[in-house]
């Protein structure tokens, strides 16, 4: 059986030994949480990639704060830590899949379909009394791999589709952040506040129940169905501070089976930077 959405920690407990398992915790604030969370305790195997220099290339004068990867680079990186074709993939993080989305989404876009996002991360894992491990990896470390090179299976667009966009509106676009930043009355990151013009608000912790896990998929499909209308789900753009935790929208539709919605990875942190790109406030349209 293949997940390609979320697994529950049942489902990845009995298969454990046949997943590649990531930890992809990350902290904005302090770049070097994540490792240090993964060292002081995480699921049996898993192994830690970096938001910043495993699934971003280097932020340019132009770029967001994450920028994309190189897709050749994903691959290499993804086939050393032993991801083969046919292999489970699972990403976890501690923020409600806010982070650990990026890898799913990264995966899906060099054509890899095995993949999910564990459903409520490391807490609901630790919730259930399975078992984490610490210090420097113990496990043996898989023989490198070869992921494959299929067709890309998530879509994005750049900076200049959505500027057409205010002209010539064709696509949909869905702000993941807090509905304070979207608004405008708040943004502690980036240097301006407000929102994309004519972008919709839909804060990714929406997508959550109290305990971190996502609703069920019809609760999520409805609430999508009931902001987007009768806007198809291929021409909807997801974005937020950087393109990663946008991610965890995407998957929210994908769960739904809203499928084909797209990322756009420069996000808030590329829009904002030039001054001549016009700034929204207020609840918007």
């Amino acid at each position: 059986m293949r997940w390609t959405t979320l697994i529950e920690v049942e489902e990845l407990a009995m298969r454990l030994d046949d997943c590649i398992v990531v930890d992809c915790r990350h902290d904005l604030a302090d770049p070097d949480a994540g490792h240090r969370a993964w060292r002081a305790g995480r699921i049996p195997g898993a192994r830690f990639l970096h938001q910043d220099h495993d699934l971003a290339s280097p932020v340019g004068p132009r770029t967001g704060r994450h920028p994309l990867p190189d897709p050749a680079k994903l691959r290499r990186l993804l086939g050393d830590i032993g991801l083969d074709e046919g292999r489970q993939l699972v990403a976890y993080d501690n923020a409600g899949g806010a982070t650990a989305a990026r890898l799913w989404w990264l995966a899906r876009s060099i054509g890899h379909e095995a993949v999910a996002v564990l459903d409520g991360g490391l807490g609901a894992w630790q919730a259930a009394g399975y078992p984490v491990e610490s210090g420097e990896a113990t496990a043996p470390r898989r023989a490198p791999a070869d992921p494959g090179q299929r067709e890309p299976l998530a879509r994005w667009v750049d900076v200049d589709a959505i500027e057409r966009n205010l002209s010539q509106p064709s696509l949909t676009l869905i702000d993941a952040r807090t509905a304070e930043r979207y608004r405008g009355e708040a943004e502690p990151i980036d240097p301006v506040a407000g929102h994309i013009p004519g972008a919709l608000s839909r804060p990714l912790a929406l997508n959550l129940r109290p305990d971190g896990r996502f609703l069920p998929a019809p609760i999520l499909r409805q609430a999508f169905t009931d902001l987007l209308g009768d806007r198809p789900p291929k021409a909807v753009v997801h974005y937020c501070g950087s393109g990663v935790s946008a991610c965890q929208n995407l998957l929210a539709m994908e769960h739904a089976g809203l499928h084909g919605s797209m990322l756009y990875p420069g996000s808030w942190s590329q829009w904002c930077s030039d001054p001549a790109r016009p700034v929204a406030t207020g609840e918007g349209t």
